[in-house]
C-alpha cells in the first residue's frame, strides 16, 4: 500500500484549507540550486516611444522628452533650431531587461518598457533604438520594436474606465545582444551550487548525493558543502565541465526546510509549513462587538404656545459577544493542527491573533514571520 504524506505548505486565504496528501519532498538539484557562474545580469536604458495617439508626454511638463526628441532628430540629420514642438505622440521611457547567462551575440531577449513622464498610455507605440547597459557601463544589447500593452483606458465626457496598467509594456524578443559576458563557463575549475533556500541539511544531502554519483562515475568524491547556501564541486581531470553539470543537475535530493508560519495581516493570508507543530495548549477566542445607534427625536411645542421645535438626543448602546469556545490544540502534525484551528470557527484575523498568542506562550514550535 502506498504511503501518503502531508502537503508541504498550506495557503490559507479567507479560511484554512484541508491538508492534501502528496509525494515525499524530493527534488532535482537544478530545481533547488543554481549555478553561481550562471546568474542573470540586469540591463537598463533610456529611450523614446513614438506613434502614440495623443497619449504621450506633454513636452512642457516633461522637458527631458523634448530634449531627447531634438537630440534624436539632430543625429538623423534634421535641424530643430528655433522651432517649438507640441507633439503628444512621443513618450520618454525606461527600458529594462535581464541578460541570461551564457548569452551569445545575435540572440534576442525580451525587454520591459515603463513610462518616465506624464504619458497616459503607451498603447500602439513603437520603441526607438535604445542601447541597454550593464552595471559596468558597457552596452550589451540594443532594443527596438512595437510595444505590447495589456491594459487599456477609455474616457468620455463624464466617465473614465481603466483596466490594467497602460503606462508599461513589453517588447517580446525586442533586444539583440551585441556583447557577450567576459566570463567563460569552461574556464572554471569547479562548480559552485547556490541553494535558493539556504539550509544546512539540504546542502549536506546535495554533497552526499553528488559524491555517491562521482564515486561510481569518477572513482572518488568531488563535492563539499561550504555553508548553508553553497556546495563546491571540483572538476575531475577526466570530466567535461558541461557534461558534469548536466549529470549533476538531474540528481534527486531529499530537501529539508525549517518550520515556519508566515502571516500577512493586510491580506489575511496564512501559510503554515508541514513541519510546524504546536505543544498541548488550550485556546479560547471571543469577540466583543459594541454597537452605538443615534436616533434623535424631534420635539414639537404645544399648539398656540410660544415654544420652539427642539431635537431630543436618543442613544442606544448594545454589546454582543461572539465565540468564546475553548479548544485544546495539540498539533503533532499539520493535519491535527489545521483541524484544531478549524474547530474554533474564527475568521483569518482571529486565527492570526491565535497564532501570535500561541507563539508568545511558547507553544508554537516554528518561526512566526509577520509581513
Amino acid at each position: 500500500m502506498k504511503k501518503n504524506w502531508l502537503i508541504p505548505v498550506l495557503v490559507l486565504m479567507g479560511s484554512l484549507l484541508a491538508a492534501v496528501p502528496v509525494s515525499a519532498d524530493n527534488a532535482r538539484i537544478k530545481d533547488i540550486a543554481s549555478l553561481q557562474s550562471g546568474r542573470d545580469n540586469q540591463l537598463i536604458g533610456y529611450g523614446l516611444v513614438v506613434g502614440l495617439q495623443g497619449s504621450g508626454d506633454s513636452l512642457r511638463s516633461s522637458p527631458f522628452t523634448d530634449q531627447s526628441m531634438r537630440a534624436m532628430l539632430q543625429n538623423l540629420g534634421i535641424s530643430t533650431q528655433g522651432s517649438q514642438a507640441n507633439a503628444k505622440n512621443v513618450a520618454a521611457v525606461m527600458v529594462t531587461a535581464n541578460l541570461p547567462p551564457f548569452a551569445s551575440p545575435g540572440s534576442r531577449i525580451d525587454v520591459n518598457v515603463s513610462s518616465l513622464g506624464d504619458a497616459t498610455s503607451l498603447r500602439g507605440g513603437t520603441l526607438v533604438m535604445t542601447s541597454l547597459s550593464g552595471a559596468d557601463g558597457q552596452i550589451y544589447a540594443v532594443a527596438q520594436g512595437a510595444l505590447i500593452v495589456s491594459g487599456f483606458s477609455a474616457q468620455g465626457q463624464a466617465a473614465t474606465l481603466t483596466e490594467g496598467v497602460t503606462t508599461a509594456g513589453r517588447v517580446p524578443n525586442g533586444a539583440i545582444i551585441e556583447r557577450e559576458l567576459p566570463s567563460r563557463f569552461k574556464d572554471s575549475v569547479n562548480l559552485v551550487l547556490q541553494l535558493r533556500n539556504p539550509d544546512f541539511s539540504t546542502a549536506v544531502r546535495i554533497a552526499d548525493t553528488v559524491n555517491a554519483f562521482a564515486s561510481r562515475r569518477y572513482g572518488g568524491p568531488v563535492a563539499e558543502p561550504r555553508d548553508s547556501q553553497e556546495v563546491i564541486v571540483q572538476k575531475p581531470k577526466s570530466a567535461d565541465l558541461t557534461r558534469l553539470m548536466a549529470e549533476i543537475e538531474n540528481l534527486v535530493v531529499e530537501t529539508d526546510t525549517p518550520a515556519k508560519v508566515v502571516v500577512n495581516e493586510r491580506t489575511g493570508t496564512i501559510v503554515i509549513g508541514a513541519d510546524v507543530k504546536v505543544s498541548r495548549v488550550a485556546v479560547s477566542y471571543g469577540t466583543l462587538t459594541v454597537q452605538v445607534t443615534e436616533t434623535p427625536q424631534i420635539v414639537q411645542p404645544e399648539p398656540f404656545s410660544r415654544g420652539e421645535t427642539a431635537v431630543q438626543e436618543q442613544t442606544d448602546i448594545m454589546a454582543m459577544k461572539d465565540g468564546g469556545q475553548v479548544a485544546i490544540l495539540n498539533g503533532p502534525d499539520l493535519r491535527t493542527l489545521v483541524a484544531g484551528l478549524n474547530s474554533i470557527g474564527v475568521k483569518p484575523d482571529g486565527i492570526i491573533a491565535i497564532l501570535q498568542g500561541i507563539k508568545s506562550a511558547g507553544a508554537l514550535q516554528a518561526e512566526l514571520v509577520l509581513q
